[in-house]
């Protein structure tokens, strides 16, 4: 009978060469389960930042040469660029609507995109449906001081005054008249800027409870406009105002004026002004004969080019009317710190081709520049209360 000692020597090889054959087969299951599966991409794997410094991408390279070794670099440029954030989900609905969306809303379905918005006043309850029976067309601005306060309620009201005046014995034109009044109320947003700070003593008249009221102190109308006048916000209106406040318009008709805006294809206009009153330029000078005017003649030297300032393709800055195409490039030419604009009406003629056919002076309906604006008191500072 052998001995305990020899016994288990005996024993210990048979289980070292079992366990290298468990070892082998197991080896060999796990090889041919890998070639099975397609190549895993790292990219995927949720792998904190602090652990791919550690990996030796080109030892990988080498010893699995069937990994991508692009996929890996691309997993570690990543993870390197964003060491403070583990791989961000993505979820696979996420779309980016570039085509039709504007700047920083693009992850927005376009159906709830509003790009632009309008003056129109609202009520605090109702439909909104409901707020507006008649949406304005047209936008007119004023940049007044509480001195001009009497001349601004007169080209306000300066239409229903002289019909009334007209039909006061026939009540069939009367009412005509009142028509017309509401008509051109509701065609038109009226907002004053004002640089005096004085709003309240407006409440006076009637149409100054509809009208918007923007009150900064010792501003000009391009400061205001600028900021204000955004063409996202005045969209919806077909043609914009910027009128100063000294403008005498007993022969000027606001509807009218439209009309021959669009007769004759003007984006750029004014009315032409009274020959005896301000008369700066030749081409703004009001023509008896014509109803728009888009050319004339300076003096000798002023205009080398016939079709270009001050001879053609100008108006000054007293009284522009701008399409709504034409003032959203104007605004994004007027700088940020223009004051008086000065030298703004020569570069009008930038922003509509060509511009010596699209720009043009209204003489059929004319105005007189009485040359009294109160912003220049502004100055003072003991001029304000």
């Amino acid at each position: 009978m052998g001995s305990p000692t020899r016994v288990g020597n005996i024993r210990k090889p048979k289980e070292k060469m079992r366990f290298v054959a468990t070892a082998f087969v197991a080896i060999l299951f796990g090889f041919f389960l890998g070639v099975s599966f397609p190549t895993i991409s790292l990219t995927k794997m949720n792998l904190p930042s602090s652990l791919l410094p550690s990996i030796d991408l080109s030892y990988i390279e080498d010893k699995y040469s069937g990994f991508s070794t692009q996929a890996l670099v691309n997993a570690w440029s990543s993870l390197k660029s964003n060491r403070d954030i583990s791989v961000k989900y993505i979820p696979n609905d996420a779309k980016i609507w570039v085509p039709t969306n504007p700047p920083g809303a693009e992850r927005l379905p376009p159906g709830i995109v509003e790009s632009e918005s309008d003056l129109y006043l609202r009520r605090l309850w109702g439909l909104p449906s409901e707020d507006l029976t008649i949406k304005p067309k047209y936008l007119v601005t004023f940049t007044v001081g509480l001195a001009q306060k009497q001349n601004i309620n007169a080209a306000v009201k300066k239409v229903t005054s002289l019909l009334k005046f007209i039909c006061s014995s026939c009540f069939l034109f009367l009412s005509l008249a009142k028509s017309m009044l509401v008509q051109f109320s509701e065609n038109f947003t009226i907002v004053l800027f004002h640089y005096d700070g004085r709003t309240s003593e407006w409440d006076e008249f009637e149409w100054s409870k509809r009208a918007i009221h923007v009150s900064i102190r010792k501003q000009t109308k391009w400061w205001y406009a600028k900021r204000f006048l955004h063409p996202d916000i005045v969209a919806s209106y077909e043609y914009i105002f910027i009128w100063d406040e000294d403008l005498g318009v007993e022969h000027f008709n606001a509807e009218e004026y439209i009309k021959l805006v669009r007769k004759h294809g003007l984006e750029i206009s004014q009315p032409g002004l009274e020959p005896n009153n301000g008369l700066t330029w030749q081409m703004t000078k009001r023509r008896g004969h014509s109803e728009v005017h888009m050319q004339t003649e300076e003096k000798p030297g002023w205009c080398n080019d016939p079709h270009l300032p001050p001879c053609a393709a100008f108006v000054e800055i007293m009284a522009p009317v701008f399409s709504r195409d034409a003032w959203r490039c104007v605004w994004h030419m007027i700088q940020n710190d223009l004051v008086h604009g000065w030298g703004l009406d020569f570069a009008l003629r930038r922003c509509v081709e060509p511009a010596h056919e699209k720009i043009g002076v209204v003489d059929a309906q004319w105005i007189v520049h009485q040359g009294v604006p109160s912003l220049g008191n502004q100055v003072n500072p003991s001029f304000l209360p």
